[in-house]
């Protein structure tokens, strides 16, 4: 598959009074057309930014520092950390050709607009139709994502919706002009499992229908084994290993990784089992690291790991790791 967008030397900065915090720091990746990219890491590791950097949404005090933001598109190449985030090309893009799924719906929904209201704004700018029609493809979008009652639905307010069906008005609002990447930051963190267990086989579905391309966030493994053909594994803004998901589950390489998969339960463990915490938090993103950012907390470093920066390096076909054990 051709990629869609191709991430090389990303680089986003947040210039604050303590300092400069390098949130994500040389991120280079690809995603294919129609294929599922899960972005794994702890919270503070740069994964919301790098979806944000491609969205063109960084507000001050960050800044995209360097890098390029490759979209390919009707046959050119659009690099899109070049362009005004406000110019009329980049809005364009945004919402329509690429959109996003946040992670908190109801901060991100306007409280003061029904459902309606809000899917039909984004049809109407990106498709140039009139209300009426806007109105009538919004409430296909709300049947389509399994919205109950969706006539009843579309003039209410997101107070008057669970936070499974603001969630599935959400994604209405994201698919309605039919984009190319759909970025899924977190999307069931506050919901429970069972409702998280729909709302994943609801994105799954929809991107199979509609043919899109997915970046998904987040810190559970489990949905990544069920979403993902590629992941990548970021800590403290580097991206730490990146394979297709067999190989990260099954021939996991970074000590990270090795201890993401250690913590958590399996279907053998028992209420007597101990899980394997990953020792000490991730360091202060203010301070500048000479070494390779996961040393502090490596059960495997060497000398060598405090002194240099190990390069993301190919250990297999398709399979990148940045640690010093396979240099």
């Amino acid at each position: 598959m051709a990629s869609l967008i191709e991430v090389k030397g990303l680089k986003t900065y947040f210039y604050t009074y303590r300092g400069v915090v390098h949130a994500v720091d040389g991120a280079d990746f690809s995603i294919e057309s129609e294929k599922a990219l899960c972005v794994v890491g702890e919270s503070g590791c740069g994964k919301s930014v790098t979806a944000l950097s491609i969205m063109g949404l960084i507000e001050k005090p960050g800044k995209l520092e360097s890098g390029e933001i490759l979209y390919h598109r009707n046959g050119s190449v659009t690099d899109l950390s070049k362009l005004d985030p406000e110019g009329e090309v980049y809005r364009s893009i945004r919402g329509r050709e690429i959109s996003m799924i946040f992670q908190e719906p109801m901060i991100s929904l306007n409280p003061v607009y029904t459902i309606g209201n809000q899917i039909m704004e984004a049809i109407i700018l990106h498709q140039k139709v009139g209300k009426k029609e806007a109105r009538m493809r919004a409430l296909a979008m709300l049947k389509a994502v399994g919205v109950s009652l969706p006539s009843q639905r579309i003039d209410e307010y997101p107070h008057q919706l669970s936070g499974g069906m603001r969630q599935r008005a959400m994604i209405a609002m994201a698919i309605s002009c039919n984009p190319k990447l759909l970025i899924a930051d977190e999307p069931t963190t506050a919901l429970d499992v069972t409702v998280e267990a729909q709302v994943l086989s609801l994105i799954r579905d929809l991107r199979k229908e509609f043919k899109m391309a997915l970046m998904l966030i987040t810190h559970d493994l489990g949905v990544v084994a069920n979403m993902a053909d590629e992941v990548i594994i970021m800590y403290l803004g580097k991206i730490v290993e990146k394979s297709n998901v067999k190989n990260i589950f099954h021939n996991t390489k970074h000590p990270y990784t090795q201890g993401l998969m250690n913590s958590i339960p399996s279907l053998t463990t028992t209420k007597k089992d101990r899980l394997i915490p990953i020792a000490g938090n991730v360091p202060d993103p203010l301070i500048a690291l000479s070494g390779c950012c996961f040393e502090s907390r490596c059960p495997q470093k060497t000398a060598i790991c405090k002194g240099e920066i190990p390069p993301l390096k190919q250990v297999a076909p398709g399979h990148q790791v940045a640690c010093w054990l396979y240099n």
